[in-house]
């Protein structure tokens, strides 16, 4: 628990010297409420709509962090531990891989909870936001999505041979999911081709059982996006901690 706490801390410092993560999961969600609130305001999401258009949104818009930080800076900091040789000074010491994974999640984790707690602050001050669900179900989606999304980071960072590999295969993830699976460009105003092609996508999966407890809407629409984040969850860590490169 000391060597977690002590690296945890370093790497805590070590993230918040960059703008990167402060960026795209604190300051760009805030935005994209923003934006929704004031375009949409208090209008129904459709016609006879029990809830708002930003209510419906509000689950896709919380994944930005977690899409950020999982598919984006996860797998390219681990990357870079690797391409510096801060790993293979690792191997020579009894810290296994799975704690490196775990402080990174860590940070992440935390940049996510924040960005989550922020947006809805300002869409409840600003835009009169409703929280018509579960809080307890909302948030534990919102951990099984956090674990899924990340667990492909993880994969990613822990797999990739060099850098270079490491930031195409993230750029290739992150772009499409945070522009087709929902979380700025709202799912339910996409052609319904553009909606099967975006179902593809993990965090589309996620942000449909996002919205479903964020509304209180029923569990049985959502058992198959539930199982999907499950599933995803355990390859992804699997492969990531049995495949690892230190160097």
């Amino acid at each position: 628990m000391k060597t977690f706490s002590t690296m945890l801390k370093t790497e805590l410092k070590l993230s918040l010297r960059g703008m990167d993560m402060f960026i795209f999961a604190i300051c760009m969600p805030v935005v994209v409420v923003i934006i929704l609130g004031i375009i949409y305001g208090n209008k129904p999401a459709f016609d006879g709509a029990q809830y708002t258009f930003l209510e419906q949104s509000f689950g896709a818009v919380s994944t930005i962090a977690i899409c950020a930080g999982g598919v984006m800076g996860l797998p390219l900091v681990i990357s870079d531990y690797r391409n510096k040789k801060i790993l293979k000074r690792f191997k020579v010491t009894p810290i296994h891989p799975a704690l490196i994974l775990i402080v990174q999640v860590t940070i992440y984790m935390i940049y996510s909870i924040i960005s989550l707690i922020l947006i809805y602050v300002v869409a409840t001050l600003f835009f009169q936001f409703h929280f018509a669900g579960s809080i307890l179900q909302f948030l534990g989606a919102y951990l099984l999505v956090m674990m899924s999304i990340f667990s492909i980071g993880m994969m990613v960072g822990g797999v990739s041979p060099d850098m270079k590999i490491a930031s195409v295969i993230a750029s290739i993830l992150y772009f499409p999911m945070i522009i087709f699976s929902g979380a700025t460009l709202p799912y339910e105003v996409m052609p319904s081709s553009l909606q099967k092609v975006a179902d593809f996508l993990p965090l589309t999966q996620g942000i449909k059982l996002l919205k479903a407890t964020s509304l209180g809407l029923s569990a049985a629409d959502v058992i198959f996006s539930t199982i999907v984040m499950a599933v995803l969850s355990a390859v992804c860590i699997i492969i990531s901690i049995r495949f690892f490169k230190w160097e």
